[in-house]
């Protein structure tokens, strides 16, 4: 295991222990991912953003994952909901996967998009080559 850059304000301390590293791996609209990963960036935490297509809306997604220590992960979450909102737009019937083409044209459908979906998961070993 190895430490990683102290966040704001924190000194480096020893390389983390088994079991107190977990992964953060969010999933949230390209207008929100961005502004996520700025406020983790400049916090301190490490980000890496994979481009992604949502499979309800085929719309571009960002899967953003983190390894952070176990004290932070609420930390972090707290950033997710701060840059992550859910809202409301209305799309065209045609373009929703459960109408499928041939869909005969109505009014738009009122969807839920944006948020993220968040999972955490412990982190077994962690190397820096």
């Amino acid at each position: 295991m190895t430490s990683r850059r102290p966040r704001k304000g924190k000194s480096a301390g020893p390389p983390v222990q088994n079991g107190q590293l977990k992964l953060v791996i969010i999933i949230a609209s390209d207008a929100d991912a961005d502004r996520l990963m700025k406020a983790l960036i400049e916090q301190g935490y490490p980000a890496t953003k994979i481009s992604s297509t949502g499979g309800f809306l085929h719309r571009g997604n960002a899967t953003i994952i983190s390894g952070v220590e176990a004290n932070e992960v609420e930390q972090v979450l707290a950033m997710v909901r701060a840059e992550c909102h859910a809202r409301t737009e209305y799309v065209p019937v045609q373009t929703l996967p459960f109408f499928g083409e041939g869909a005969t044209p109505s009014e738009p459908v009122e969807v839920r998009v944006g948020g993220a979906i968040v999972f955490v998961v412990s982190v077994e070993r962690f190397e820096k080559t």
